[in-house]
């Protein structure tokens, strides 16, 4: 029999079961954070020592990860007793990525916080930590940041807003059960979604050796070879040759200074846009005509590769689509092959023995990334000797890459449909849209092998 419910009137919350209340923060948890006059900085950050000291960043699936964990002096530990952590310590992140959640277990020395976490512990056991943990990590807590933060850009928690999080309250021995329900069943999902991921890992690995096999050894399985004399590329085989990029194309820069932005206008494609061979255009800025250059040829033509000359992404490439002939690159350098296969050249540019055995190493020589026309010519490319032979590796891969892409598409899907229930699972029982029995506890920790499926906490 489903239990009517009631409306809280709660825009975060909205109905609940008729049995279940709602709690203010406030008025049920002990919640402390660093002071700001306590002044810690990243200066006074130690590699080892007897104390440590817990950032955001250290928090992993749910947990403390204290081996990632800086140190502080005994000094900087005992300033502040509140914020000494204890067992089974709620953390909860309040600057820069706000609401990240952990649970503090098995504490292998004493530990204090930095000033972007806050502490809570629950008073008079109204509530068991790993239920309010669930609630946190629902859509139900995000929601009451929205609510709270309308008008304003400050990406803080603030410890008077966070006291003012209403949330929702069932009696202990069902927070017992949905805790421990959530436990099993969403690490049963996080592990069926890193199985996933490192499908999608070996897929890559994959895509790059069928990659670099067909561009540097043709596609005969046992070509004889000769040697290059060249430590990137020792051997290739006999008839092909081993040429610098300079010496099959042309490369000239893209725009020196930004042009004035219109809603309507040329696209113009930045670093941002390239990623590993294909252009995104779901963020294209658009350019006033006006504005470009003529004498910089700006205007881009179908098959010219994008290569990006600075930043995170130096070395990364792309061959221009015909949809994309005549919008204009950005910043970085433009690639116009003429005597050889424009999509052959294309693919050498994003295998690893010329992205990781040559751009990357040219980029580390300067303090950020960089890369210029010249070093870019320099790069030496395996040629197969006509652009027939060329052609065809470049149909295989085409071909063999597309399958494996649309593998990869299809577990990609999976992930997110799985990440989608889980979200869904979480809101369901921490709201009361659902209700556990005991037999859905005990059939969730089986799926994990747990003999105790309501570990006490």
């Amino acid at each position: 029999m489903t239990e009517l419910s009631k409306d809280t009137r709660i825009p975060w919350i909205g109905q609940l079961p008729e049995s279940w209340a709602v709690a203010t923060l406030k008025r049920t948890t002990y919640l402390k954070g660093r002071i700001g006059w306590q002044g810690l900085t990243t200066d006074e950050y130690l590699p080892d020592g007897n104390f440590l000291l817990v950032t955001g960043t250290d928090f992993e699936a749910g947990r403390v990860q204290w081996s990632r964990c800086p140190h502080v002096d005994e000094e900087r530990y005992a300033e502040d007793p509140y914020i000494q952590l204890r067992e089974n310590d709620l953390l909860i992140t309040k600057d820069g990525t706000i609401g990240k959640v952990a649970i503090v277990r098995d504490i292998p020395k004493p530990a204090t916080l930095n000033s972007g976490v806050f502490v809570t512990r629950p008073l008079k056991a109204r509530y068991r930590q790993d239920f309010l943990y669930w609630v946190l990590v629902s859509d139900v807590f995000p929601e009451f940041i929205a609510f709270s933060m309308v008008g304003t850009t400050i990406n803080h928690l603030y410890q008077k807003t966070f006291e003012r999080f209403v949330y929702p309250l069932p009696l202990l021995p069902e927070q017992e059960r949905i805790a421990a329900y959530l436990d099993a069943s969403c690490a049963a999902i996080d592990a069926a979604v890193a199985a996933k991921r490192r499908q999608l890992e070996t897929l890559d690995e994959l895509c790059s050796s069928l990659l670099l096999r067909a561009i540097t050894m043709g596609l005969h399985e046992r070509s004889e070879t000769q040697p290059t004399g060249a430590v990137v590329l020792p051997q290739i085989p006999i008839g092909w040759r081993l040429g610098r990029l300079k010496s099959v194309a042309s490369i000239r820069y893209g725009l020196g200074q930004p042009p004035a932005e219109l809603a309507t206008g040329v696209a113009m494609i930045r670093a941002t846009d390239v990623d590993a061979g294909k252009i995104r255009t779901d963020k294209l800025l658009r350019v006033a005509p006006e504005d470009l250059p003529p004498d910089r040829n700006p205007y881009l033509k179908a098959n010219e590769i994008i290569v990006v000359r600075s930043g995170a992404y130096t070395g990364d490439s792309a061959i221009v689509p015909a949809e994309l002939e005549g919008a204009v690159a950005g910043y970085d350098m433009v690639v116009t092959v003429t005597r050889a296969s424009p999509r052959f050249v294309a693919y050498c540019l994003l295998s690893r023995y010329v992205l990781e055995g040559q751009l990357l190493l040219l980029t580390l020589r300067a303090a950020q990334p960089h890369l210029n026309a010249e070093e870019l010519g320099s790069v030496l490319l395996a040629l197969p000797p006509t652009r027939k032979e060329q052609e065809a590796i470049v149909d295989f891969l085409d071909t063999k890459l597309a399958e494996v892409r649309r593998i990869a598409l299809g577990i990609e899907t999976q992930i997110a449909t799985l990440t989608a229930y889980r979200k869904s699972l979480i809101h369901e029982f921490v709201t009361g849209e659902r209700r556990i029995t005991e037999t859905d506890v005990q059939r969730a920790a089986a799926q994990r092998g747990f003999d105790n499926p309501c570990p006490k906490g």
